[in-house]
């Protein structure tokens, strides 16, 4: 079984296809894990296999996951992004298109402040971000949902340090997307395709937020779940924005 480890961190991920490589995380908030797939939106590691090389894994400590690390209060962003990267740097790839579910938003933009040579384009396919009418959406979601299978599992981590943890993530940098500031959005240099969706947690509000202000960015139509036929095109707009941006 494909693992990665660095330290006392170890990540379990998989890999299907051909091409240039297209990192894809599931939704699923702290529980972002590969078993979570079919109950996603849309597979991407089913729907893009013909297209590129598709991969994806389990993210540090998401129950039902395989992957397990500290909890890093300090950088609790910044540790998803090395774990990333750093599974890039296991499978020798340097440069790939990044394609963040839900929670995926937020790793996007941290992935792109930290390497944004490495990144080549990025999708964020309904993704978290602060709502003025939910604010604590992501943060109640970690503690009621994420922390009580985690804590059973890993008994040496407390609630007050999950507590911590939680506030470091959503609460430090609470308007907009969580892990950068709008400073740097307006500044982002990679080409990035929002794909809005309305929920507590997938602010509609943070995604158009994003659109607007990241100089490379398109979005795709909102609503696109609910028509088949627009389900279907905006599949491919997504194809046809990856394909646009990969490098030559």
């Amino acid at each position: 079984m494909p693992f990665y480890t660095n330290g006392d961190v170890r990540i379990y991920y998989e890999e299907v296809g051909s091409g240039f490589p297209l990192l894809v995380t599931p939704g699923g908030g702290l529980n972002s894990v590969i078993s979570g797939w079919p109950n996603q939106v849309f597979n991407a590691m089913e729907v893009f296999a013909d297209d590129f090389r598709c991969i994806t894994m389990d993210q540090r400590n998401a129950v039902g996951g395989q992957s397990s690390g500290p909890v890093q209060v300090e950088d609790p962003w910044g540790a998803f992004a090395d774990d990333q990267l750093g599974l890039m740097d296991h499978l020798d790839i340097d440069e790939f298109f990044f394609m963040g579910y839900c929670i995926g938003g937020p790793f996007a933009l941290k992935l792109i402040e930290r390497a944004p040579e490495r990144v080549a384009a990025a999708v964020f396919c309904q993704p978290v971000g602060h709502s003025s009418k939910t604010p604590d959406a992501m943060y109640d979601s970690g503690r009621d949902i994420w922390a009580p299978g985690l804590t059973a599992q890993r008994p040496d981590i407390t609630m007050e340090v999950i507590e911590q943890y939680l506030h470091n993530l959503y609460r430090i940098q609470p308007d907009f997307m969580y892990s950068v500031s709008r400073d740097f959005a307006r500044s982002c240099p990679t080409p990035v395709l929002v794909m809005p969706d309305d929920t507590p947690s997938h602010s509609y509000e943070a995604a158009m937020a994003l659109a607007e202000l990241a100089p490379k960015a398109e979005v795709t139509p909102y609503p696109w779940k609910e028509s088949e036929p627009l389900f279907s095109q905006t599949i491919n707009q997504v194809r046809d924005f990856l394909k646009a941006h990969q490098p030559g």
